[in-house]
């Protein structure tokens, strides 16, 4: 599947659009967290191990693991991918599909041969096996007892699951990063999506002490730069927003949906950062769209889908006007 983002792009296929761009096509949370302003030497020094060490207790409270020795902090989890992915001994990787391409590319990269299925039970017949729970782009939600039962699978025969968290923050999905321990499992946590600051660049690696140490020497020093140490342990550790902004979420969701199907556009599945959306004319929406200044993520293997995160605040008249137009059309 393509990635969002890429506005130069965006305005090469649309010259004549409007400015500013509307920007649907990430899934990012267009409220970003309201950060205290970060000291001028944390951009001057290298970062702290303690900082850190204090991130990953953070971190762990948040996301409850079991300890902070069981939290590896990385620059984004796209770092994590092929790093997580050479973990496992063998030749054969399964991915839960449709879904997001990294994972894929990571894994061939770390030489596993990829199947890409949407048959949960193959899952288990791999040495390397890959869930996004929640899914991305179709918001599908595998159910807490399966994954810990294929968990159980791959740590028999010493394989490894991997569950891609990405967007668990507004979902209904249940964690299992409580259960790492146990092994054969490791969990991916994204920072940005959920807290809106994408460009920090800032995820986490959760599994088996043993595991994240490994992880870690693969990372080196100062994988996490000084400024994400600064604003990821305010935002891990506030409660209060994150309640606030979990609800607020739902409700430009739910804003959102009812703006697709004011327009006659069938809403497939999704999170409360996106909807999927599935109709026969996407292909033409995604250039209404377009024309009107408002990027949008198409797949290219699924002409009919189309996937549309959520504007910010200046943004709703422009993409209601367009859908209206879009419906008259």
């Amino acid at each position: 599947m393509q990635h969002g983002g890429n506005l130069a792009k965006a305005r090469a296929l649309f010259p004549q659009a409007p400015e500013p761009w509307i920007d649907l096509s990430t899934g990012i949370n267009p409220h970003s967290y309201p950060h205290s302003p970060i000291p001028g030497n944390v951009f001057a020094r290298l970062p702290e191990p303690t900082s850190l060490d204090e991130l990953k207790v953070i971190a762990a409270s948040a996301y409850h693991a079991p300890s902070a020795a069981h939290v590896a902090a990385g620059p984004g989890t796209q770092i994590l991918l092929p790093i997580v992915a050479s973990l496992v001994e063998g030749r054969r990787a399964a991915i839960l599909s449709p879904t997001y391409a990294e994972h894929a590319r990571a894994a061939k990269l770390a030489g596993f041969t990829v199947i890409e299925t949407d048959d949960f039970e193959k899952l288990g017949t791999a040495d390397l096996a890959v869930i996004i729970n929640p899914n991305n782009p179709t918001g599908r939600i595998v159910a807490k007892d399966d994954l810990l039962s294929l968990a159980v699978i791959m740590r028999e025969k010493g394989g490894l699951l991997i569950v891609d968290e990405a967007f668990i923050d507004v979902s209904e999905a249940e964690s299992v990063v409580d259960m790492v321990n146990d092994g054969g499992l490791l969990v991916l946590r994204s920072f940005g999506k959920f807290y809106g600051m994408a460009g920090l660049r800032l995820g986490f690696a959760i599994s088996r002490p043993d595991v994240v140490r490994t992880v870690e020497a693969r990372l080196g020093p100062w994988a996490v730069s000084g400024p994400a140490l600064h604003v990821a342990s305010e935002a891990l550790a506030d409660h209060s927003w994150q309640m606030k902004m979990q609800q607020r979420l739902k409700d430009d969701a739910a804003k959102l949906q009812n703006l697709l199907c004011g327009a006659n556009i069938t809403v497939f599945g999704g999170t409360s950062l996106f909807r999927l959306v599935r109709h026969p004319r996407a292909q033409a929406l995604y250039r209404h769209l377009g024309d009107h200044g408002i990027i949008t993520r198409r797949f290219d293997e699924r002409p009919d889908d189309l996937r549309i995160g959520l504007p910010g605040e200046d943004g709703w008249a422009r993409l209601e006007q367009a859908l209206a137009c879009f419906a008259r059309s």
